[in-house]
């Protein structure tokens, strides 16, 4: 499933094997964008609720949008080893899917910089689905959030990886 190479050196461990942040002073700016997808799986009779606008704590997948954001925009705050970034797009949406009872979200996170967007755009998914999970468990706590992934990464000295190319 992952086109990891075993050879290719994890770039957050010194020579000396302890964690470091990686120095991104030398890299070239440069357009950069990722997207990541990830869903929440409930019960049919939430998804219905969800659908129809009837949460109790009111509009769920606006409160999940800002929360996404936010969560994008203070990703360096939660992941020890992620830059500090200028975002300069978060994009989230939202597809109910009644056939599998189930809610995705998707991220897209643009910057110009000298590092990714992937770890930003992974948590804004996360963070998104979580506040789903919040704001609805009253009414369904078995819900299950899983899937979280990188669709796809523009930009920098290896350009452009798409999950649809990954051999697996």
């Amino acid at each position: 499933m992952s086109d990891t190479n075993k050879n290719t050196p994890l770039n957050h461990f010194n020579a000396s094997g302890q964690a470091h942040m990686v120095n991104v002073g030398d890299k070239t700016e440069s357009a950069r964008v990722a997207v990541a997808i990830g869903h929440i799986q409930m019960l049919p009779a939430t998804l219905a609720r969800l659908s129809a606008g009837e949460a109790a704590k009111g509009d769920v997948l606006g409160v999940a949008r800002l929360a996404a954001i936010q969560g994008a925009k203070k990703t360096a705050d939660l992941i020890p080893l992620a830059h500090p970034i200028s975002i300069t797009h978060v994009e989230i949406s939202f597809a109910l899917d009644s056939t599998n009872s189930r809610l995705s979200c998707q991220a897209t996170v643009a910057t110009v910089g000298r590092t990714g967007v992937e770890m930003e755009a992974m948590t804004a998914v996360s963070v998104g689905l979580l506040t789903v999970y919040d704001m609805l468990k009253a009414v369904d706590r078995g819900m299950e959030i899983a899937g979280v992934r990188l669709l796809e990464k523009r930009g920098g000295k290896s350009g452009v990886w798409l999950a649809s190319e990954v051999k697996q």
